[in-house]
């Protein structure tokens, strides 16, 4: 059986991987742990086909231990036992490096059936995952792991990819024509092997040219098989429709879950529930339920405090249930928030905020807030309407207002509230 090519051109070095420059560059966080010889237990999370197993791959190579590969979605506790009881033995005596891939796909009990090991160094633990890892990942794991985030690859830097793969693959002389490349590069969507897998089938079919096809085939396919070339057309007829209207200009992705957002924050839930089923038709579930998360705290925020709670629980409904039923919380969850009153003054406070600690204001707190002792920290509840005036900010920052009540029902109702209980006492 042949290897697919997305294997056969798999990097063996940082330095071809594409994407992830934060992570594997020249400056790259993982790359200088790995430099400096400190292998610790890894998570790598991301969408598929952005280098989460190449970088394992390359990790491992370089600890020079043992390594064992488990996939989680075939794995048992079977197969964890048999790694563990590698440590024991003299293969195991350098240490076992453990690549885990989907390990959302592990339950609890497989998960802590790993800790003993990896907390006293017999197993180094690289687990991969497509999901959130701190909601599939047992906190216990993560808490003793290095998390490293994988983001979508950009077209241009799957462009490069392709062409090195084409420059190996390329021994029947065809021809890649720039706009075909430039379309694979693009329906990769972020994910290098998606587009490697596309080069892949679109190569096959320009090698078997009109030359060597019976004239029967090459009159029907003359169009696609024109003189050994790989042209934007043949590319576009092995595009799945769904995918071909998902991600046919890159980033496109990406501008759908703006218009979800748009469309909410401008109150249209006609254009709401569109753009989550155009999202969900390409059957991105998970960034649909991150963005209608967002959204609910940066746009409806505290006019309706509880639509956070509200979208939070029709994800995990929607989670549960997967595609393609998902769909009915998450569009009563993107009706609810198109329709609900919007705020953002706690996404304008937490950013104002936030700008004077990065120009380094703020170092030093009130002493009276600091413990242990609290020296003359007064205690709010043991006075009238449980509110006493003293400093809270540091003292570069008295006076410095971050949060604006929003003009909604509810934010009004709580500045009315305070203003009454913060006027001075009439003598």
């Amino acid at each position: 059986m042949s290897r697919p090519l997305a294997d056969t051109v798999r990097p063996n070095s940082f330095d071809d991987m594409v994407g992830q420059e934060k992570l594997v560059g020249k400056n790259g966080i993982l790359r200088r742990m790995v430099e400096s010889g400190r292998i610790t237990n890894m998570i790598f999370f991301g969408p598929p086909g952005t280098g989460k197993t190449t970088a394992a791959n390359i990790v491992a190579e370089a600890s020079g231990m043992t390594l064992r590969r488990l996939n989680a979605t075939t794995a048992g506790l079977d197969d964890v036992r048999r790694v563990i009881d590698e440590t024991s033995t003299l293969l195991g005596s350098g240490g076992i490096l453990l690549y885990l891939d989907e390990i959302q796909y592990f339950n609890k009990k497989q998960q802590q059936s790993l800790l003993e090991y990896i907390e006293d160094g017999r197993i180094t633990l690289i687990a991969s995952t497509t999901e959130n890892p701190y909601f599939s990942v047992y906190n216990a794991i993560i808490s003793r792991s290095a998390v490293f985030e994988f983001t979508a690859v950009s077209p241009s830097d799957i462009k490069r990819a392709l062409i090195r793969a084409f420059e190996r693959l390329n021994t029947d002389n065809v021809t890649l024509e720039p706009d075909a490349l430039e379309l694979m590069s693009q329906l990769g969507a972020g994910d290098v092997r998606r587009a490697l897998g596309i080069l892949e089938s679109a190569y096959s079919l320009a090698a078997y040219s009109s030359y060597d096809m019976p004239d029967s085939i090459a009159e029907s396919d003359s169009e696609l098989n024109n003189g050994r070339k790989i042209t934007r057309e043949l590319v576009d007829s092995l595009t799945p429709k769904v995918l071909g209207s998902f991600d046919r200009a890159g980033d496109v992705h990406y501008d759908l879950l703006s218009c979800l957002q748009k469309s909410i924050r401008g109150s249209d839930p006609d254009a709401a529930v569109f753009y989550t089923a155009k999202l969900l038709g390409g059957g991105d579930l998970l960034s649909v339920c991150r963005r209608l998360q967002v959204i609910a705290y940066e746009d409806i925020g505290l006019a309706y405090p509880l639509a956070g709670v509200v979208v939070r629980a029709c994800v995990e409904s929607a989670r549960e249930l997967g595609l393609p039923e998902a769909r009915l919380p998450l569009a009563e969850a993107a009706v609810l928030l198109a329709t609900a009153p919007k705020s953002n003054s706690a996404h304008d406070a937490i950013n104002a905020a936030a700008a004077d600690i990065a120009a380094g204001k703020g170092q030093t707190v009130p002493t009276h807030l600091r413990s242990p002792k609290f020296v003359g920290y007064k205690y709010p509840h043991d006075y009238p309407n449980h509110w006493v005036k003293q400093q809270y900010l540091p003292d570069d920052l008295v006076g410095a207002h971050y949060y604006e009540y929003g003009p909604n029902k509810t934010e009004q109702a709580s500045k009315q509230y305070w203003e009454k209980i913060k006027e001075e006492p009439k003598p």
